[in-house]
């Protein structure tokens, strides 16, 4: 099925559409093991905080953006910041997750400050601003993606979630997301982003109006970028969900889901970690994403706000996720954004990337 040596765009199209599903499975899962042999999955305790929902883009697949002055607007308090992040650490959490709309109205300083004082009271790390958000702050303060960057750095910035992909592919994002950074851009911020030694993750929404073709493109953007940088940590493929959106469009089914991720685990032999979606797909589908390339389980999301705006609201337990991922066979192992293990679990606890 795949030539000796890297699958090119054109093998990659004729396994994705004519590649037996089985078979398609098994090379993936044979992909995933040859960079993680033992037996482990991973998963991270975490939380997403959406510090905003006032949103300036109106995409639309999005139903949990208000605009500026709408009734159910918010920005979070530093009183609420402090409950979530502190009950967060209680559940034994490590990281949050921040992102919020493109508000017109909260300068980078804001931002800045938001990270200040949660860093100056928490240990806690801060995986937060997808490119679109920071290409939306350098053009509010009419300044370089590189220096917000760094400016957020300086003030706690950890790492940056790989939101806004969707499909990085113009034509794509000029129908869906007309108002959000081009694909260039978001590339451009998380290439900036891994020159500074910021780790990031990257995603790809997929479902909605592209074709094979575009997601294809998609991958490859991924692929040729992490060549020169090697500063993505994960990818994670999710699907559109279209409830309560305007895009109107059957959900993808697990077959198709289990097929793209497969497709992402060949083509994008420079990522080591894949991630399933237990949050769009549900935990029995996301078990056998684990056969179908994922070596990696996600967060255990004690708050997800995003998805559920779209009728689609899976909840798991620390425990739920351990039982899946060892019932399935593998060893449930906690581990950071960076992928290094936490010890005090079963297994070697030698704190190592799988």
């Amino acid at each position: 099925m795949i030539e000796n040596g890297r699958l090119n765009i054109d093998q990659a199209r004729e396994l994705y559409l004519s590649g037996d599903f089985y078979p398609l499975g098994r090379k993936a899962h044979e992909a995933r093991l040859k960079k993680h042999d033992r037996p482990i999955v991973t998963y991270v305790v975490d939380r997403n905080i959406n510090y905003s929902n006032v949103c300036v883009c109106g995409c639309r697949f999005c139903a949990f953006f208000r605009p500026p002055g709408h009734s159910e607007s918010y920005v979070l308090s530093r009183e609420e910041l402090c409950g979530k992040i502190e009950e967060t650490l209680k559940l034994g959490g490590t990281q949050i997750l921040m992102q919020g709309g493109h508000h017109p109205d909260l300068p980078l300083s804001f931002y800045e400050d938001m990270l200040s004082f949660i860093k100056s009271r928490y240990p806690i790390h801060i995986h937060a601003f997808s490119p679109p958000e920071i290409v939306f702050f350098s053009r509010l303060e009419g300044i370089a993606v590189g220096e917000v960057i760094s400016r957020l750095r300086a003030a706690g910035l950890d790492s940056i979630p790989g939101g806004g992909a969707e499909i990085l592919v113009d034509s794509v994002r000029n129908r869906v997301s007309p108002r959000k950074c081009s694909s260039a851009e978001w590339l451009a911020v998380m290439e900036e982003a891994h020159s500074q030694g910021l780790r990031t993750t990257a995603t790809m929404m997929f479902g909605h109006e592209e074709t094979v073709e575009d997601r294809l493109a998609h991958l490859f953007a991924l692929r040729e970028l992490q060549d020169r940088t090697g500063g993505f940590t994960a990818f994670i493929p999710w699907t559109f969900q279209p409830q309560n959106t305007a895009i109107r469009r059957e959900p993808e089914t697990a077959v198709s889901y289990l097929r793209l991720l497969a497709i992402s685990r060949l083509v994008l032999d420079n990522f080591d970690n894949i991630q399933a979606s237990w949050v769009t797909m549900g935990p029995k589908i996301a078990q056998l994403a684990l056969f179908f390339g994922a070596n990696d389980f996600g967060s255990t999301m004690i708050e997800e706000n995003v998805v559920a705006a779209a009728g689609v609201s899976f909840r798991l337990s620390i425990e739920e996720i351990r039982r899946i991922i060892e019932s399935a066979g593998f060893e449930a192992r906690q581990r950071t954004m960076a992928y290094e293990l936490l010890p005090g679990q079963a297994g070697s606890g030698d704190g190592k990337t799988p």
